[in-house]
């Protein structure tokens, strides 16, 4: 039985149906359906449209239908095209006539805009712990550095000695940033579409507030066409989860080359490598390589969304069906990644007289010697030459640069204790730099505001529907955990 089989007068198509089901992915959106019914059968006993006890018998059917779904009971039907379908189908083989008054007042599109921005809301609160937590870790990983340095690059062309908390530390602001876009995100989503209908609201006297409220929501819908239609928020976690990706991949691309032999910058826990099927010796960084890899399957997503709402008008359109699966599947492997992601950076060695050793060489130190010019009243863009030109002498004629500063008229032997080991990284003195002093600082800086990024996950945490009402259902693919 179909919700739409008054108005027309043959039997849908097998072909139509096996099209247009989403059943197979919607599925994991009923808790979410359950508690936006449950809401909904409220709101409408507060309007008088239901009776006390007819909302008590509904109401034991949801609580009915998700104890079924929960152990496994449940049983689709071949006309159960999508969740709502089924949920609202059982309820009324529970609940008999009553259960027909299910979605008065209700239009599928309401009622789904609903479930995902419910959905959308708890998960992209869970992103954000597991963001939270690879943050915690970079930061601890910084503080656990102290004063061990490597070569920073640019161009992967080493460029200047950094101090390696620096380095994890430019990570984290990062994901800081994710973290700060995934907040945003869920405050713009958090408006309840319920009470929208199809499309144009109601003559019922709904309850579109009280039903917001019920549901943790900071309001209810301005426009019911722009209601049902809004799929905004989809394309905005698409795009948070797709940069937050690409900083994955960042750090993944890093990690790849700093546990190759030609690096030599990091070994990684056996936990968190892979084997050969016929090298031996072979030890493997796949969770880095995935996580540059799966990057490019979150742009993706996010690209076809964007291009499947670019042409449609207003206000609902079959064509938003596609909102899902690539929401799901983002999430999906988002949290995969960053849980993989955390315990491979919390468990990895670095090798940090390796990389002392990479940064150590003379010319790592080239910007001192230009500034060092400069601090005695040398033009900048004069220095530069003077320092360029003895690198590239000593580089064509084979001598130390060492011996080319120390015989420099403008340079001497005082010039000279620029190019000792360790020497370059602890110069750097302006805030924010990679210096020892401001590395400190913006260390404890960060640690404030990890602090205050666990609160606002915690706010999030708050607003999760398994809090609003009750454990979530089984039935649906779940959020990797």
């Amino acid at each position: 039985m179909t919700l739409w089989e008054g108005r027309l007068g043959r039997q849908t198509a097998e072909e139509v149906m096996a099209y247009t089901a989403s059943l197979g992915f919607d599925r994991r959106l009923a808790v979410h359906d359950l508690i936006g019914s449950r809401a909904h059968v409220r709101g409408l006993a507060r309007s008088g449209l239901l009776a006390e006890e007819e909302a008590a018998i509904l109401l034991a059917a949801l609580d009915r239908v998700e104890a079924e779904l929960a152990s496994g009971d449940f049983v689709f039907q071949p006309g159960d095209e999508d969740i709502h379908t089924a949920v609202e189908r059982r309820v009324t083989e529970i609940a008999g006539d009553v259960g027909a008054k299910l979605h008065t007042g209700r239009s599928r599109n309401d009622q789904v805009a609903t479930d995902l921005r419910l959905y959308c809301r708890q998960a992209l609160g869970e992103v954000a712990q597991a963001v939270v937590a690879l943050m915690g870790v970079l930061a601890e990983r910084a503080a656990e550095a102290g004063d061990a340095y490597l070569p920073g690059y640019t161009h992967l062309q080493r460029a200047q000695p950094v101090l390696l908390a620096h380095h994890l530390l430019a990570h984290a602001w990062a994901f800081d940033r994710d973290l700060e876009r995934l907040v945003q995100t869920v405050d713009r989503l958090n408006v309840s579409p319920l009470g929208a209908g199809a499309l144009a609201g109601s003559s019922l006297p709904l309850d579109p507030d009280g039903v917001a409220a019920e549901l943790g929501f900071a309001g209810r819908f301005a426009n019911s066409l722009d209601a049902v239609a809004d799929r905004d928020f989809v394309a905005e976690a698409l795009f948070d989860l797709a940069l937050l990706g690409i900083h994955l991949s960042r750090l993944g691309e890093e990690l790849v080359l700093w546990s190759s032999e030609e690096f030599g910058f990091a070994v990684l826990a056996d936990e968190y490598a892979t084997g050969s099927s016929m090298l031996p010796q072979k030890k493997n960084p796949d969770v880095a390589e995935l996580a540059r890899g799966k990057a490019g399957r979150l742009v993706g997503h996010l690209a076809g969304f964007l291009t499947t709402l670019k042409g449609l008008p207003l206000a609902y359109n079959r064509d938003l069906q596609e909102d899902k699966e690539p929401l799901f599947d983002a999430v999906d492997q988002t949290l995969l990644g960053l849980r993989a992601a955390t315990g491979m950076l919390d468990s990895v060695a670095f090798q940090t007289s390796r990389m002392q050793q990479a940064a150590d060489g003379p010319a790592a130190a080239a910007v001192d010697l230009a500034e060092w010019l400069v601090q005695r009243g040398m033009p900048f863009r004069q220095a530069h030459g003077v320092v360029g030109g003895l690198v590239r002498d000593s580089l064509e004629r084979g001598v130390p640069l060492a011996e080319l500063v120390q015989a420099h008229p403008a340079l001497g032997a005082e010039a000279l204790e620029l190019l000792e080991p360790g020497v370059a990284v602890s110069r750097r003195s302006t805030p924010g730099g990679a210096g020892p002093g401001p590395v400190a600082a913006q260390l404890e800086r960060f640690r404030e505001r990890l602090a205050l990024d666990r609160e606002r996950v915690q706010r999030l945490a708050a607003l999760d529907p398994k809090r609003l009402q009750g454990d979530p259902v089984g039935g649906g693919t779940p959020v990797a955990r």
